[in-house]
């Protein structure tokens, strides 16, 4: 059985590692192979200690667990930005559990708190051009591109990314 929590401090470290690990499945093309195997643990590590020891008054921390494993996240910032909104800043979920809905689920969990809290922002999240099945499932549940950027990745290499988003977190939910 699934169950969707805030995340603790207790949490840092599995929280890290699935990020750390997500980015070596999804971002080996634009991020160094030294840079995936020597610091993206320590770099994930450092910014989940950040967050989750002195979090923003705005952050939400969600986790995923499945038999008592943690198996994905997500991490929302309500009202973020002037003309965009609220942010979903990240949003994993391990290899083996994708497809089974825990996307999903922490997003209606996360709208539930971005209603709550900052119901008049609109929602958008970055996704990199090296990842067209998160690019497909965001269309599939009705974001729109914004905008295009470029990240400058921590290891010093620049990622073309897309700014999409939604207007209405009701109509959102409506599709989750």
């Amino acid at each position: 059985m699934m169950n969707l929590r805030a995340a603790t401090i207790d949490d840092l470290n599995l929280i890290a590692n699935l990020h750390a690990n997500s980015w070596r499945d999804v971002y080996a093309q634009v991020l160094s192979s030294k840079y995936l195997k020597d610091d993206v643990v320590a770099e994930r590590t450092a910014l989940w200690t950040e967050r989750l020891k002195a979090p923003k008054a705005n952050q939400l921390v969600l986790v995923a667990e499945l038999n008592n494993n943690l198996v994905g996240f997500i991490c929302c910032f309500g009202a973020n930005h002037n003309d965009y909104g609220s942010i979903i800043d990240n949003l994993h979920v391990s290899a083996d559990c994708k497809g089974q809905g825990i996307g999903k689920r922490l997003i209606k969990t996360a709208i539930t708190w971005l209603l709550n809290n900052y119901p008049n922002a609109p929602l958008y999240l970055e996704v990199l051009e090296c990842n067209p099945k998160a690019i497909g499932f965001y269309q599939s549940i009705g974001a729109k591109e914004l905008a295009t950027a470029y990240w400058h990745t921590p290891c010093g290499n620049k990622a073309k990314e897309f700014l999409v988003g939604w207007q209405s977190l009701t109509d959102l939910n409506e599709k989750l």
